[in-house]
């Protein structure tokens, strides 16, 4: 990185510190996302996305919806979805170069719609509303697959993209900072902590988290700089780990630590003496957790451990790790396996449990939610989401893979234990089909 790239970093950094405590109003909160989406547009549209324009406003966008929800900067709930949509779509046409199509991928939307022919819900509710919570994550999904796939992406523009996407996430730890309490306040139990989590929801506080440890992760493999000194990253990869631990929601933490792990694991075959690395680089990152894991256990009167061991309060192992998920789960097997062809319909999941076990809950497993609602077409669907990638993955160089599968593996897990909630899933998972080209200082033996 050069001396100008690294000095805007920091400036940037450091600006979004204190925009942390800026959008504790929620007016600011509110004009600031206004005007990233204006501008992501007039940008994209302007340098018709000759620099790749809409991929660094959608990942800034990405990174910010939770920031935004937390601080009611959102008009409405969707909306992060809906203008990382356009931002891509906008990519796509205005765009002069070439770009290859998938069929795979269309084909995928196409599936999805026809779940909106068996739409069955109460007269009362908006069906409207039922498609827009249900679909506009999945087609999401979509889009960024499609403007992705195999579209040749430098390595210094992956990682600016990736540092665009941690810039407002570094704004939720100062927001954070100062909406919480002091952990010796908080009166952690068995279960996820609200109050550690900024008084919003800690699986998607969490999950956020979880990127940005990820990114902050990945620059520092790759000996790339966000605060320009390597101590002040570490310092803030450390705290990104503490704060997404103490929100004592496992799914988001669980996610960053395999998504590290395999992105460690092929960064070591990528290099030429991989004994050594190994233990250089595997030996401290288990180290590293394992050293801030107990750490973090102690200031939470050992709660920590209890959490992540599936125990309560009083040490008694509960009875249900998934936290409900598994109940959820079952009753969406359920109703497929009544309406295995075509599936109960786009946001019939809700009112079938309601009806069936008489719980009012959205769906946290976004594949059992499309095999529920869209039936054996959501199987053929979910299939064609797997297989893409994977095969595509496995032709690229191992420096690639790493962050290929990592990608992977984040929207897999991420829509296993949150659905399809925020826009992150669906456009990380895009970046799974993309090419990440090298150049000679880049090389992935390097």
């Amino acid at each position: 990185m050069n001396k100008g790239s690294s000095h805007t970093r920091l400036i940037l950094a450091t600006l979004h510190l204190v925009l942390g405590v800026l959008v504790l109003s929620g007016l600011i909160a509110k004009a600031y996302s206004l005007l990233i989406i204006f501008f992501g547009v007039l940008y994209i549209i302007r340098n018709k996305n000759e620099n790749n324009e809409a991929i660094y406003w959608s990942a800034y966008l990405v990174g910010a919806e939770v920031l935004f929800r937390m601080t009611g900067g959102m008009i409405f709930y969707e909306l992060p979805k809906y203008a990382v949509l356009v931002f891509l779509f906008a990519g796509l046409i205005v765009e002069k170069r070439q770009h290859h199509i998938s069929l795979s991928y269309l084909i995928y939307i196409l599936l999805l719609l026809i779940g909106i022919a068996f739409v069955d819900i109460p007269f009362t509710e908006s069906i409207r509303k039922a498609i827009a919570f249900n679909l506009s994550g999945p087609i999401l999904l979509g889009v960024s697959a499609i403007y992705f796939y195999k579209r040749h992406l430098s390595l210094s523009a992956l990682m600016d993209m990736l540092f665009y996407m941690l810039l407002p996430i570094i704004s939720m730890l100062t927001l954070l900072y100062f909406r919480t309490p002091s952990v010796s306040e908080i009166a952690f139990g068995g279960g996820a902590s609200f109050e550690a989590s900024g008084g919003y929801g800690p699986n998607q506080v969490a999950t956020i988290l979880g990127v940005g440890v990820f990114i902050v992760g990945a620059h520092l493999f790759l000996k790339r700089r966000i605060f320009t000194l390597f101590g002040i990253d570490i310092v803030l990869f450390t705290y990104l780990i503490y704060r997404g631990l103490i929100t004592f929601s496992r799914g988001g933490m669980i996610t960053a630590v395999l998504s590290i792990s395999v992105f460690t694991y092929y960064f070591i075959l990528s290099k030429e003496n991989k004994i050594l690395n190994l233990a250089k680089y595997g030996g401290l990152v288990a180290l590293f957790g394992f050293a801030l894991f107990v750490y973090t256990s102690n200031v939470t009167g050992g709660m920590l451990e209890n959490r992540y061991a599936n125990k309560n309060a009083a040490g008694a192992t509960k009875s249900d790790f998934t936290t409900g998920r598994g109940t959820l789960f079952i009753s969406e097997m359920s109703a497929f396996m009544e309406h295995p062809f075509f599936g109960i319909g786009v946001g019939g999941g809700k009112f079938y449990r309601m009806e069936e076990l008489e719980i009012q809950a959205a769906s946290h497993n976004e594949m059992s939610r499309l095999i529920a609602e869209h039936g054996l077409i959501g199987i053929v669907a979910l299939f064609l989401l797997i297989m893409v990638p994977i095969r595509h993955m496995f032709k690229q160089p191992y420096l690639a893979r790493a962050f290929l599968a990592s990608f992977l593996i984040f929207w897999f897990l991420t829509i296993n234990h949150s659905a399809m909630r925020i826009a992150f899933p669906g456009f990380i998972y895009g970046l799974s089909v993309a090419i990440i080209v090298f150049n000679e200082k880049e090389d992935e033996d390097e």
